[in-house]
């Protein structure tokens, strides 16, 4: 589908503005969106509880080439498979009692093993409690990303109108 140009005569102003904000918002903008994710990124591997430390060196941030878009945090496919355990870290486990079912009715008594351990008939795994650290660290800096991001817009309507 081609795009359409506009009917009026008048309006080559008008697009020249559009074309010198969209060059430069890419410019500011992106620069703000790197520098916001990146603070958040460093919140993140603060608040993380560390064992061996390997969730949080897998935490990465990416903003795109436009900038307006950022992601932080785990990103793809393969860190998702590999660090799966960290939304059990992120929001808790509810626990298992091995010995009864639904209704508190008796469970067959079957030995549990995946060929090399064994686990007991029906072994009790603990409720394990909530460390968050995704949503605090964005609660953190949330006015700082805004204010960043806003500032940087602002310049940049600013620079484009001709204001300075």
């Amino acid at each position: 589908m081609a795009a359409r140009r506009s009917r009026l005569t008048g309006d080559f102003k008008v697009r020249k503005l559009l074309r010198t904000i969209h060059q430069t918002a890419d410019n500011e903008v992106k620069l703000a969106m790197q520098d916001s994710a990146q603070k958040l990124l460093e919140t993140m591997r603060d608040l993380i509880p560390k064992d061996t430390g390997d969730g949080a060196a897998a935490l990465t941030a990416f903003v795109s080439k436009s900038g307006l878009d950022a992601q932080v945090g785990l990103r793809g496919k393969k860190a998702n498979r590999k660090y799966y355990y960290l939304r059990f870290i992120e929001y808790g486990t509810k626990g298992y009692a091995g010995g009864k079912r639904s209704g508190n009715r008796n469970r067959r008594v079957k030995n549990k093993s995946d060929g090399k351990h064994f686990f007991g008939k029906y072994p009790d795994i603990p409720a394990r409690p909530a460390h968050p650290w995704l949503r605090p660290a964005y609660d953190v800096n949330r006015e700082f990303v805004l204010a960043n991001v806003r500032a940087a817009v602002s310049r940049t309507l600013k620079r484009a109108s001709g204001g300075s």
